[in-house]
């Protein structure tokens, strides 16, 4: 059932969609680091695929999709180009990118979660591996250009969050074996209404209750 929620034509478009919108966020960061067109599209690649590479060598699905299809590994590439020459106009569309990055999350969670519990994996670590699809290729991004991965900092609106509410949702459907093409969408689209809630009203993680630590933030540092 998992593998036929969507048409084989759908899933592959929806996977370019959000690979893509990935893509295009680690170009931007690889600009603003001013890296060369190596270096951009190094960090396009990673951040687009870096999550479902994990998932497919942590399900043992080898060689991973990124490697027997050349879409996924050639839309990075195009997105790396389209950010080398067009860089000022994408980042007018910031908004924009935002918007796609949310869909790409939804879409990510909830097809990593499927794919992992097709695989053979329980339903908390299916729903952990969804998780993992979703927000991985963003935190290489971060490592690799060494930054505090935006995962784990306190002042970044939500990200991994609206993630989680969409993995669960799809190993609670799986587990009333309500899993089907509507609430399989159902869930990418709780998790992309979730995120975009995030970034309009700034929703951000509590930290540690009652913290009195003396240490400085990073943020709040003088530059």
């Amino acid at each position: 059932m998992l593998h036929n929620l969507f048409t084989p034509s759908v899933q592959h478009s929806l996977d370019l969609i959000g690979i893509f919108v990935f893509a295009i966020s680690g170009a931007l960061m690889a600009v603003r680091k001013n890296w060369d067109v190596f270096g951009i599209g190094v960090l396009a690649e990673v951040t687009a695929l870096g999550g479902g590479l994990l998932r497919d060598l942590i399900i043992g699905a080898v060689p991973p999709a990124a490697f027997t299809d050349l879409g996924y590994f050639v839309t990075p590439l195009v997105a790396a180009a389209l950010v080398f020459f067009l860089h000022p106009e994408v980042e007018r569309t910031q908004t924009a990118v935002n918007v796609f990055d949310a869909a790409g999350l939804g879409l990510f969670c909830v097809t990593g979660t499927t794919k992992a519990y097709a695989y053979g994996l329980g339903l908390t670590a299916s729903a952990a591996l969804g998780v993992a699809t979703a927000v991985g290729g963003g935190v290489l991004r971060d490592i690799i250009a060494n930054e505090v991965p935006s995962l784990v900092r306190w002042d970044r609106d939500l990200y991994a969050v609206p993630a989680m509410v969409g993995a669960v949702t799809v190993v609670l459907c799986i587990n009333y074996d309500a899993l089907n093409a509507y609430t399989s969408s159902l869930a990418v689209l709780t998790a992309f209404l979730l995120r975009l809630l995030a970034m309009r009203y700034h929703w951000r993680a509590p930290r540690a209750w009652n913290r009195r630590s003396a240490s400085v933030d990073v943020t709040e540092e003088t530059p």
